[in-house]
């Protein structure tokens, strides 16, 4: 068992928070405890001032949001900073948007304090997949049409193996692409060879589960030109399959306004 230094703190615990897809009334109660409690909250591009209204007004924030190749502390330097909020004895909130597990590189920042000797907690959240479905309207099992889901990252790590197309392309499922729309041809291109039809439904989720939320209807054939057409930008999850025909399409709306990229 490894002990602190004499006359060392013993390090405070740090809690990785899942907060939901953005609306602060999705946060657990579990969640809105953490961050009630929290001394110093790092938080993610995705976690907005409706969720951080909560934390108490002495608290530490330290952005580390990361945008599409865009990164204000690498993920090393992110898991360092945790390891010393934690060692100065502060009760650390790790705020991540969706479910800490799901994408959101959870499993290191857990392998990192664990290393270093850190207690770490972990608040499940309500993820993309299943938040921005059920906001628009699309089942993501059906018996009908979907008996299975996947759950994949339209973003891999540099140097990372290649999907398995062939699996993703299986009928009766619904597939959903975490950060996808920056490699969307990319995706579309690769369904389609491996057998995928061109008809197939899609449904892009803008800002899903928020008061931005815009939905766009595709088609496997027509995702990149919906793309362009409507400007649409991340944070956007991709639905692929037979349930996305459910999709009711609101980004086309004059009302509509889209969101920063």
């Amino acid at each position: 068992m490894n002990c602190p230094p004499s006359g060392a703190a013993t390090p405070a615990p740090v809690t990785l928070v899942g907060c939901g897809p953005g609306a602060a009334d999705l946060l657990t109660l579990r969640a809105l405890r953490a961050i009630e409690a929290a001394d110093a909250l790092v938080y993610d591009n995705l976690i907005g001032d409706d969720v951080l209204h909560f934390a108490r007004a002495d608290a530490e924030r330290i952005y580390v949001g990361k945008r599409a190749s865009r990164h204000t502390l690498p993920q090393e330097e992110i898991n360092a900073l945790l390891v010393r909020l934690a060692r100065e004895g502060k009760r650390t909130a790790r705020l991540k948007g969706g479910d800490p597990f799901i994408f959101g590189r959870g499993g290191e920042e857990m392998d990192a304090l664990r290393a270093a000797g850190i207690a770490v907690d972990i608040i499940p959240g309500v993820t993309a997949a299943a938040a921005c479905a059920a906001a628009a309207g699309i089942p993501l099992t059906h018996r009908d049409e979907a008996r299975s889901l996947v759950l994949t990252t339209g973003h891999g790590k540099p140097g990372a193996q290649e999907p398995d197309w062939a699996a993703l392309a299986r009928p009766g499922q619904t597939i959903a692409f975490y950060m996808g729309v920056a490699n969307a041809g990319e995706i579309a291109r690769e369904l389609l060879a491996h057998g995928m039809a061109g008809s197939m439904p899609v449904a892009i989720i803008e800002r899903g589960a928020t008061p931005a939320q815009r939905i766009h209807a595709a088609t496997l054939a027509t995702l990149t030109a919906r793309i362009a057409e409507r400007a649409i930008k991340a944070p956007a999850l991709l639905l692929v399959g037979e349930v996305a025909a459910r999709a009711a399409d609101t980004g086309a709306s004059d009302t509509a306004t889209s969101p920063a990229a």
